[in-house]
């Protein structure tokens, strides 16, 4: 029981910025007692924390370029639910004209296709030649956050925070400094804390997978904020991308996948504030019972 107590208290999120990483060793003791340090002991297992969330949005948000006679249209597709902020530049110009000298930085809607350049060759005998640097990132960073109380995201028993906001393990850099973790077994339904459509999904993942953030579901909120629902169970995700949810509506099961040494839930509210997606602090319309936030060092 003390064992499975104190794997609950650790149910953390691993989600860290490659410019600040952090390893903590996980070791059991002769009476198989879990504990994390950031110290090395014999027999100890490494955890690497790195702030990242591969969503795998190359083939949704992506350039198409049309040649047609000697002249190239440059287009920006976005498939997703979401608008999308971008930023097109061209490099290693030649023989280029109507290449834009500084960056094109605009938001595109969802679900939407737009011409960004028209380049044509300045001497017709020779081919032209450019570089386009993109890159991309989800949400609209106009307009301002609403106030909002996030009804709890499940269903069932009264759980506990095993991370809050600024955990020194895990919750740092600037996509989760104010994310929680929620311990909870395995299999307990999640809800939608608030009402949106979602915008991306990852279903397939088996234990520890490919993507840290493991099974998850992403919702876009009115405001352009987003709630992120991680570490989801393998196949439970019941929605899908473009559905409309309204707060209490079903979105899976809590599991213990990616970067994830428990079972835990990790909920994480973000937006869009210039070319890169951050946290921001929020509040849930009902207390959370607090534990000792292993995370920060406090007893």
């Amino acid at each position: 029981m003390f064992v499975r107590l104190l794997l609950l208290l650790c149910g953390w999120s691993f989600f860290a910025t490659s410019l600040a990483a952090m390893t903590v060793y996980k070791s059991i003791d002769a009476n198989g007692v879990v504990s994390y340090s950031d110290r090395p002991a014999p027999g100890a297992q490494a955890f690497v924390f790195r702030e990242r969330m591969v969503e795998h949005l190359e083939r949704q948000v992506r350039l198409d370029i049309h040649q047609h006679q000697g002249v190239e249209a440059v287009y920006v597709r976005n498939d997703l639910y979401a608008p999308v902020e971008i930023e097109l530049a061209f490099t290693g110009v030649h023989n280029v004209s109507g290449a834009p000298a500084r960056p094109i930085r605009q938001v595109l809607p969802a679900r939407s296709r737009q011409r960004l350049a028209l380049l044509r060759a300045i001497r017709v005998d020779q081919p032209l030649s450019y570089v386009p640097r993109f890159r991309y990132s989800l949400g609209d960073p106009a307009g301002a956050v609403h106030t909002y109380r996030y009804r709890w995201p499940w269903r069932g028993g009264s759980f506990r925070l095993s991370q809050g906001a600024n955990g020194r393990y895990s919750h740092f850099g600037a996509k989760n400094r104010y994310a929680m973790d929620i311990a909870m077994p395995v299999g307990t339904p999640i809800i939608a804390a608030r009402g949106g459509v979602v915008v991306k999904t990852e279903n397939a993942q088996d234990g520890r997978g490919s993507n840290p953030a493991g099974n998850f579901v992403r919702v876009l909120h009115n405001d352009g904020t987003m709630g992120v629902y991680l570490h989801l169970k393998q196949g439970s995700v019941s929605v899908r991308e473009g559905q409309r949810v309204v707060p209490g509506s079903p979105l899976g099961l809590s599991g213990n996948t990616g970067n994830s040494s428990g079972p835990h839930l990790h909920f994480v509210v973000q937006r869009n504030t210039g070319l890169g997606l951050v946290s921001i602090p929020y509040q849930f319309d009902r207390p959370l019972g607090p534990l000792p936030n292993f995370a920060l060092g406090k007893p």
